[in-house]
């Protein structure tokens, strides 16, 4: 264990750093099959990647690692009934969801649709309308003349509003990937959701975001087309599904589910179709934000989907499905700017909250496993992103809740090993809550009120139940230690074959043991660089985000050249064609 190396039991940013644990029989055996240092062997066998599957994780492919769609319960029976309504040209509706998974998803199935000459619906509520499908929206497409509703993203737990459409003939097919709530199932032609209760726990789609269940719906919908002769038929040209995977790769990333299995395949092929900018509107996106390096899950989890989520937040949310639908860029730059105002707004009001939060929480210390922060009038459309500030800073699940009048409405985010989606699920089943769902990361609900105190206490309680431990004892967990003159751009391009990373598969983090900090300065919005020399040599350009604030920072700022443990994780600079590793800085220790 690394606290008995270098003694951190509570560190500057009072965390106990813990080794994360791994097979040495496993580490020593991928070494010696692929001449990897053992430090590589060891972070590949910390994350249960044995040496027969090192080839198939490095180098994942759609021909030997993609599992056959029609598999899920349901798709068969979906494609079939899409399919129908595409031949007898029927009205097709499509009704998502107001996140960035939301937005791809259904984005993706409508431009699939119109890329063979049929133009669907297309419908993303706004916030204020609530999640998923209701009655008002039902109607609203009943008069519209709809013959077939297609949710994405949601559907899963609104019975009453499809099973208000139900009577009226109109028959829907769900693609989803919420947890179920055995009580509000509604009953549906087809539902395809790898989180059915009827499907086996282990099958390989069970953690996709909504848009990989889109894209399988897709996939297999296409090859039925295709088999049945109707592309030919019709004189119509067969789409390449592939270039739509960009948009897979952006929701998958953005839904923070995990990226191992089927979803590692999706983001890592789907970042080089988004680096061909095929889409018209993430292209122009991309060069409006002036990003010129090459794209990683870190542009498209805290670049692009932040402002493709601001329409959903605090503005029209049909902006983000409206940007990647676009085709034309004066009408994609015109969105991009309407989004960049959002989103510079959405920061300012998240900031407010965040820190009336943050006070709450500090000024009352909660001796329980999570953050709880509530509010009147806190901005329904930053408390997810609140939330998962508060994780970040107390890596304790979060929870933080507006109060709108005689309702309330609250998110939350979670922790490795906590699955917040079943909290809430509980929640709804004990009548704590009134409505809720989501998955193991983030989930979403609404309450009474007066229910809040209640809350507080449920959904500390169910978490200890879960996680058998105090979580108030964070814990930051490394993936070994490092020799600052063993660290060197060949080690770090090494590093780079695991990615992408994400949810599931993290950047590898590491500990410095005894090093020098010296020559610190401010850069930008808090931010701290330095230099970090070692006791025997050797020196690495470090940088330590966001810290001016904190322990850490005020350590580095206070104590110039003193000594350090460090945790943290390389990251390669290339400035003007010449590439630098640089440590970033994410806790200390004094020695």
């Amino acid at each position: 264990m690394l606290p008995s190396l270098l003694g951190v039991e509570s560190s500057l940013n009072s965390y106990r750093w813990v080794q994360k644990p791994f097979e040495d029989k496993e580490a020593e055996d991928i070494v010696r099959r692929f001449d990897f240092p053992f430090i590589i062997g060891q972070i590949l066998s910390s994350r249960h990647i044995k040496s027969e599957d090192i080839e198939s994780f490095l180098h994942p492919s759609f021909k030997y690692h993609l599992p056959d769609p029609i598999n899920l319960k349901d798709m068969d029976k979906g494609i079939r009934r899409v399919a129908k309504a595409i031949k007898t040209k029927e009205k097709i509706a499509i009704f998502g969801d107001y996140d960035v998974d939301g937005a791809t998803s259904s984005s993706l199935f409508y431009l699939f649709l119109r890329s063979i000459g049929f133009e669907a619906l297309l419908h993303i509520p706004n916030r204020e309308d609530g999640y998923g499908p209701t009655i008002a929206s039902m109607e609203d497409f009943i008069s519209k003349g709809i013959n077939l509703l297609i949710t994405i993203d949601c559907g899963t737990n609104a019975k009453e509003a499809l099973d208000f459409i139900k009577t009226k003939n109109i028959d829907s097919i769900v693609i989803d990937h919420h947890e179920p709530d055995i009580s509000s199932i509604p009953t549906v032609y087809a539902m395809i959701n790898p989180k059915r209760l009827d499907e086996a726990l282990e099958n390989p789609f069970r953690n996709l975001a909504a848009v990989g269940v889109s894209f399988m719906f897709v996939i297999a919908l296409n090859r039925l087309l295709r088999e049945e002769g109707w592309y030919s038929e019709n004189g119509i040209k067969e789409p390449d599904i592939r270039e739509w995977l960009d948009l897979v790769s952006l929701g998958t990333v953005c839904d923070v589910v995990p990226l191992i299995g089927i979803n590692r395949l999706l983001v890592q092929k789907g970042l080089r179709y988004f680096d061909n900018g095929s889409n018209i509107g993430l292209k122009t996106l991309r060069d409006f934000i002036g990003i010129k390096e090459v794209l990683s899950t870190y542009h498209l989890g805290f670049i692009f989907g932040p402002r493709i989520n601001a329409g959903g937040r605090i503005g029209n949310a049909s902006l983000g499905s409206s940007l990647i639908c676009s085709t034309d860029e004066g009408t994609a730059l015109s969105i991009c700017q309407k989004l960049e105002e959002l989103n510079v707004l959405r920061k300012e009001i998240e900031a407010s909250v965040t820190i009336e939060a943050i006070e709450q929480i500090e000024s009352n210390p909660q001796e329980q496993n999570i953050a709880f922060a509530y509010g009147k009038g806190w901005h329904s459309g930053v408390i997810g992103i609140v939330a998962g500030r508060l994780k970040e800073r107390y890596n304790l699940p979060s929870f933080v809740i507006t109060i709108e009048g005689e309702e309330a409405h609250g998110s939350c985010r979670s922790i490795p090993g906590v699955d917040i989606g079943s909290t809430i699920l509980a929640a709804l089943s004990a009548g704590i809550i009134s409505k809720g769902g989501g998955h193991m990361m983030a989930a979403g609900f609404s309450l009474s009120p007066d229910k809040i105190p209640e809350a507080y206490n449920f959904f500390s309680k169910h978490i200890y139940a879960q996680s058998n431990k105090d979580l108030s004892k964070a814990e930051l967990e490394l993936d070994g230690i490092l020799d600052i003159n063993a660290i060197n751009l060949n080690f770090a391009e090494t590093l780079k074959l695991l990615e992408p990373f994400g949810e599931g598969n993290p950047e590898p983090k590491f500990a410095l043991n005894s090093v020098s900090v010296y020559a610190t300065g401010i850069r930008g919005s808090g931010h701290i660089s330095c230099t970090v020399s070692g006791r025997c040599g050797g020196y690495i350009k470090g940088i330590a985000f966001k810290a001016v604030d904190t322990g850490m920072g005020k350590s580095f700022l206070e104590n110039k050249g003193d000594l350090y443990n460090l945790a943290g994780y390389l990251k390669i600079n290339d400035w003007n064609g010449k590439k630098s590793v640089q440590f970033v800085i994410i806790d200390a220790s004094k020695v």
